[in-house]
């Protein structure tokens, strides 16, 4: 068996950890800042940087001292999402969804232990919930991110529930035993929920979406404001996502 480090590209590797180092909560870096965090020289990295620049991956901030991600990214990451088989399927059920429930509905895949949202069909309420294509969220403390737990295998799945779990709420469970429990209940019930966990005052309702294997795949998702997310009205939201789930996954080639 041949070694998979032969075929590793050790300036590729450096320039992908240079544009990881820009997220949401740090958009743009300087270049001793980018150094430090990945561990290069500052000339090492600024030669990067200026590679990444001339193929448009980043590009100066207004300041002229800082640098962010460029468009070239965003133009890459939106045709990766529109070649998802499974989105172009789930749109239309995600539409009648909205239509029946008028709540947002968000279509999420599982990413580095994360959920990143790949479609968001808005709801029609004036007071909606604010979700973005490229958002990611965390897993413990999510609706969406409960139901991807529940049914990867056991071992990776401990492996991301690892303590301590951040807390964002006085409702955040932080026990990785309790949501251990917790997806437990997930597969047993076929939908994940959670309860002001992540975000006081919303509640949501996740299922799971499944290819021809059974592999879970991607999640969908209604998250709504607790005045209007009652418990009859999250049964019934959940009833439709589980039942518009096993419908996107049986158009993917599932049989149940």
């Amino acid at each position: 068996m041949k070694n998979p480090n032969i075929y590793r590209v050790r300036v590729m590797e450096r320039a992908m950890q240079i544009l990881d180092c820009f997220d949401d909560e740090h958009p743009e870096r300087g270049v001793s800042e980018i150094a430090q965090l990945v561990g290069l020289h500052k000339a090492t990295t600024h030669r990067i940087i200026v590679s990444l620049m001339n193929g448009g991956f980043l590009e100066r901030a207004t300041d002229g001292e800082r640098y962010r991600l460029g468009l070239r990214l965003a133009e890459l990451g939106m045709a990766a999402i529109r070649t998802l088989d499974f989105r172009r399927e789930a749109i239309p059920h995600m539409k009648a969804l909205v239509d029946r429930f008028e709540e947002t509905c968000d279509l999420s895949v599982f990413d580095r232990g994360e959920v990143f949202y790949v479609e968001v069909i808005q709801g029609k309420h004036t007071l909606t919930i604010a979700a973005r294509v490229g958002m990611r969220l965390p897993a413990h403390c999510t609706a969406s991110g409960k139901t991807f737990l529940a049914f990867l295998p056991e071992a990776e799945a401990r492996s991301i529930l690892k303590e301590p779990l951040a807390r964002y709420t006085d409702w955040t469970i932080t026990s990785a035993e309790q949501v251990w429990a917790q997806l437990a209940e997930v597969r047993a019930r076929g939908y994940g929920y959670d309860d002001q966990e992540f975000e006081i005052g919303i509640r949501a309702v996740a299922a799971p979406i499944r290819n021809r294997e059974g592999k879970v795949i991607a999640v969908i998702s209604m998250p709504g404001p607790t005045s209007r997310m009652t418990p009859e009205r999250v049964s019934e939201i959940a009833e439709g996502l589980v039942a518009t789930a096993r419908a996107i996954s049986t158009r993917l080639g599932w049989q149940e």
